[in-house]
C-alpha cells in the first residue's frame, strides 16, 4: 500500500500528464528500433546520431504547449545534448515533464510473450529519481491468435504490471502501466475486443490487489482495432465505438487518465482514431495520446540527420503534435493537415536537388 502522503503528489503529477491538450511522448525506444528508423533515412546508427536524433525531438520551440511530459531511453537520461546541457534539464526549463522506461524487454513463454525487469527494479527508480525522473513506464506484450492470449499469460502480466506500479508510486514516480495488444495477427475488430477487455478486467484486479493508488497513475494501452494482416480496415467511428465499449466496462473512476499508444497505425490514422474517441464528452477520465513514432515519423524523414534539415522537421514535428492535442480534445479536422504537407514536399524537393 502506498503511504497515504505521497498520493496526492503522484495525483497532481499524474493530472499534468494528462492535461487537457497534452500528450505524452514516447522517445525510448531501443538502440534497435532507432536502429531501424535510422537504416529508412541510411543513417549510421551511432551515440552521436542518437544524440542528435533526440536533440531534434526534444527542444522543438513551443513543444510544451503540446506535450506534458517525454518517456526516456537509460541512454538519453544520462545524456548532455551539444550545447552542454543534460535532457532532463533541457526539459525540465520547458516545463515538459521527464520520464523514464525501466522495463528490460521481453523473454518468449511459449508463444507468448513476459516482460523482464522487477529484479533490481527499486535501485534503478532511486538512480532515476536522482536523474530527475518524475515518471516511468512499463510496456507488457500480448498477441492475438490461436489459443491466444491465454489466461495465464494475461495474468502473469497484470501481476507485474502491479508489481512494477506499486514500487515506482513508493519511490515517488508516476507508473504509467502499458498492456499493449499488439496489431500484429489476422484477428477481427471484435476478437481484439473480447482480449482487451480480459486483458484491463485483469489488469485492474490485480491493480487493486497490490495496493496501487490508481489516482496516481496512467494507463498506456492500446485502441480497440483488427489485426494488420485481417484484410479489413476499422472507420474512426468505429474504432472508438469498440475502444469506449471496453473501457466503460473496465476502467475505473478514479484512474487519473489513459494516453493511447499508436501500435502501429499511420501518423494521420492515430491522430483521427484519437479525435473520434474524444468525441464522447461524458468520459470519466481523460483520453489523450502517447505516441512515438506515430509523432516522429514525419519529422525524422524530413530532417534525415542533417543539420540545416533540423528547423524544418521541428515545424513538422509540431504541427503533429498540435494536431494530436487537438484530437485529443475532440477539436481536429483533416483540413488542417494541408498546410504542413504542402512544406514537407517543399524540404524533400530541396534536400533532392
Amino acid at each position: 500500500m502506498v503511504d497515504s502522503s505521497k498520493i496526492a503528489a503522484l495525483s497532481k503529477v499524474a493530472k499534468q500528464m494528462v492535461a487537457p491538450g497534452k500528450g505524452i511522448l514516447a522517445a525510448d525506444e531501443s538502440m534497435k528500433t532507432v536502429g531501424k528508423r535510422f537504416a529508412s533515412i541510411e543513417l549510421e546508427n551511432n551515440e552521436d546520431n542518437r544524440r542528435a536524433f533526440r536533440e531534434m525531438l526534444l527542444t522543438v520551440p513551443g513543444e510544451s504547449e503540446y506535450i506534458s511530459g517525454v518517456i526516456l531511453h537509460d541512454e538519453t537520461i544520462r545524456q548532455t545534448m551539444a550545447n552542454g546541457k543534460t535532457f532532463v534539464a533541457a526539459l525540465q526549463e520547458a516545463g515538459i515533464l521527464p520520464g523514464i522506461k525501466v522495463d528490460l524487454g521481453l523473454v518468449d513463454v511459449g508463444a507468448e510473450k513476459l516482460t523482464t525487469g522487477l529484479e533490481g527494479l527499486d535501485a534503478r527508480l532511486k538512480e532515476y529519481v536522482a536523474l530527475g525522473a518524475t515518471f516511468c513506464k512499463w510496456r507488457s506484450v500480448i498477441t492475438i491468435g490461436e489459443g491466444m492470449p491465454s489466461e495465464e499469460n494475461i495474468r502473469q502480466n497484470a501481476k507485474d504490471l502491479a508489481a512494477y506500479a506499486l514500487v515506482c508510486q513508493e519511490n515517488g514516480l508516476v507508473p504509467m502501466v502499458e498492456p499493449e495488444v499488439l496489431l500484429d495477427g489476422t484477428h477481427t475488430q471484435e476478437q481484439a475486443e473480447t482480449a482487451s477487455t480480459r486483458i484491463l478486467t485483469a489488469l485492474f484486479e490485480e491493480l487493486r490487489a497490490a495496493g496501487v493508488a490508481l489516482e496516481g497513475m496512467i494507463l498506456k494501452t492500446s485502441m480497440v482495432l483488427p489485426g494488420k494482416d485481417s484484410g479489413v480496415k476499422a472507420s474512426p467511428a468505429e474504432v472508438a465505438a469498440a475502444t469506449l465499449r471496453v473501457f466503460k466496462k473496465c476502467l475505473p473512476a478514479e484512474l487519473a487518465g489513459e494516453a493511447f499508444l499508436s501500435g502501429g497505425q499511420g501518423d494521420v490514422e492515430a491522430t483521427q482514431n484519437l479525435n473520434a474517441i474524444d468525441q464522447d464528452k461524458d468520459l470519466g477520465w481523460p483520453l489523450t495520446f502517447s505516441y512515438a513514432r506515430a509523432l516522429q515519423d514525419a519529422a525524422t524523414k524530413t530532417w534525415m540527420g542533417r543539420s540545416e534539415n533540423l528547423a524544418a522537421a521541428q515545424k513538422v514535428f509540431l504541427h503533429r503534435a498540435k494536431m494530436n492535442s487537438l484530437a485529443s480534445l475532440g477539436q481536429y479536422s483533416s483540413e488542417l493537415e494541408l498546410d504542413v504537407v504542402a512544406g514537407a514536399s517543399e524540404v524533400a524537393t530541396a534536400t533532392q536537388d
